[in-house]
Order: structure tokens, then C-alpha cells, then sequence
């Protein structure tokens, strides 16, 4: 396995992917890989011939009351398991290499980055985002990106990304990867105090049980309503529970309006969780 840090050993590296003729997927995280990370990996081996992974911890979609300093940096054990799984190559580029003196271009979407849940609580995060990405599809050409589909919202910025930029990689969602107890997988699961971690698997339930209700034909304002009730309950703060349609996230008033997607993202102490269920 190899790790790359610059652009033009990159260039290099997959010119002679190519001239394998293999296909060739991209897996972008920012490190601190767990197991949720690692399916995605295995998902992008059924998908093509080489897989390359991307470590870069993007400053770009942190705000300043983020937790850009602080998040988990784990290199070392983030090699080995990437060289365990066999993946080909580790794209690593520096802050500097990505973003040069002098660089002045931004990414602003629209459509499904303005639905009103994520970018409603960090307005720069999808900018952020989607120039970070776009920059990665660029470097790497591949033919097919995985992402998790815990970032739900993010997955659809990026599909339309790449649909409405005309680039050749295909986006393919991955499903949530959850702990035992129902938790999705996330880096920032180690901010989580003993206590914490007890109420965590709270959004999970109240996601499903809304499922189930919706799905039942119950009024929607109504279940969402115990939902929130429920959540606040277990000591979260929240910021939204929501139903949306799976495909535009645009609001939805009824059952008959889906596909529909639940959204919830709230915070416990300093931790905060996102998740989704489909109904």
C-alpha cells in the first residue's frame, strides 16, 4: 500500500492504475477510521479493481466554535488498517497541498444543501464540503466515490455535485454501520462520557419508532412531536428531527408525499450526533 502526499507522485500513482486499465474507487474520509469507514472500504473492492483512500481532516467546513484542533487524528492505526484490508493507495495531502497560498475558489450548492437541517446549524459546512470533495474527484479520477449514508444530506450535496459538474465518478451511498446497541458508527463517538454513551442509542430508537408510526399512517406532526419529546427526555439538546422526502429532502406533510427520509441531529454534553432512518 502506498501513501502519497503530493500531487504530482498522485498523478503518477494513478496514470499507472490506468494503465492497468483497472477501475479505480475513491473512499474520502477525514481519518479516525472505525468500522463504518472500513465498510465503506470493502464496499468500494466489490465495486472496482484498485481502491484508493483519502485522510484529510478538511478545515474548510469547520467553523470556528468547532472542533477542527480537537478532532481525533489517529494516522498510525489508520495505516495499518487500511494496509490490513489491502487497500492500494492512501492519498494523505497536507492543509497546504489542498488549499495553496493564494487559493480563492469556493463551492457554494444549492438545492439539497439548503433543506434546512444541516446547513440550517453550520451555514459554511456544505461550501466546505463541496469544494473538498470536488478537489479530491479531480485529483483521483475515479470511477465510482463511496459514501456513508449517515451523513444523509451530505450524500445528496454530493450526488448533485457530481451530476451537475458533469464529472465522470459515479456517488454510491453505503448503509449505516451501527454499534450493537443501535449507535451509527462516528469518529466523534470518543467524545462521549460513560453516561452519554447509555443515553446515545436514544436517537436510533425514537428514529425507528417514528418509522414504524409513520408507516402506520399516524399523523406525522404528532409523531414527530413525541419524537422530539423523547429525545429531550434522554438529556439531548436537539437541533431537528425531521421527515423529509429521500430523494429532494423537501418537507413532506403525509405519508403519500414519501419516499421519506427521518433526519435527527442532537447534541449530548459536548458531543454532537447526527442520524437518519428511511421509512
Amino acid at each position: 500500500m502506498r501513501v502519497v502526499r503530493t500531487l504530482p507522485t498522485l498523478t503518477r500513482a494513478i496514470a499507472a492504475l490506468r494503465m492497468r486499465r483497472a477501475r479505480i474507487a475513491l473512499v474520502p474520509t477525514m481519518g479516525a477510521l472505525h468500522d463504518g469507514h472500513l465498510s465503506l472500504v470493502r464496499l468500494a473492492q466489490k465495486r472496482a479493481e484498485r481502491v484508493i483512500v483519502s485522510i484529510f481532516v478538511n478545515p474548510t467546513q469547520f467553523a470556528p466554535n468547532e472542533d477542527f484542533r480537537s478532532y481525533p487524528r489517529t494516522f498510525a492505526s489508520d495505516r495499518k488498517a487500511l494496509a490490513a484490508h489491502r487497500v492500494d493507495l492512501v492519498w494523505a495531502p497536507s492543509a497546504e497541498t489542498m488549499y495553496p497560498e493564494g487559493f480563492g475558489t469556493k463551492i457554494v450548492p444549492e438545492g439539497a444543501a439548503l433543506a434546512g437541517l444541516e446547513d440550517a446549524f453550520r451555514p459554511h459546512f456544505f461550501a466546505g464540503v463541496a469544494t473538498v470533495v470536488a478537489k479530491l474527484l479531480i485529483q483521483c479520477d475515479p470511477d465510482v466515490a463511496i459514501f456513508g449514508d449517515k451523513d444523509y444530506q451530505q450524500l445528496k450535496v454530493i450526488t448533485r455535485l457530481a451530476r451537475d459538474l458533469n464529472l465522470k465518478t459515479r456517488i454510491i451511498g453505503a448503509p449505516i454501520v451501527r454499534e450493537k446497541d443501535g449507535l451509527a458508527r462516528s469518529s466523534r463517538n470518543v467524545y462521549l462520557t460513560p453516561d452519554e454513551r447509555k443515553a446515545a442509542p436514544t436517537l436510533y430508537r425514537v428514529l425507528k419508532e417514528c418509522a414504524a408510526q409513520i408507516a402506520a399512517a399516524q399523523p406525522l406532526g404528532a409523531v414527530l412531536d413525541e419524537g422530539r419529546a423523547a429525545i429531550t427526555r434522554a438529556g439531548f439538546t436537539l437541533d431537528y428531527i425531521e421527515a423529509r422526502h429521500s430523494e429532494t429532502l423537501e418537507p413532506i406533510g403525509s405519508l403519500r408525499d414519501g419516499p421519506i427520509r427521518l433526519l435527527v441531529a442532537a447534541r449530548i454534553g459536548r458531543t454532537r450526533l447526527i442520524d437518519n432512518v428511511g421509512v
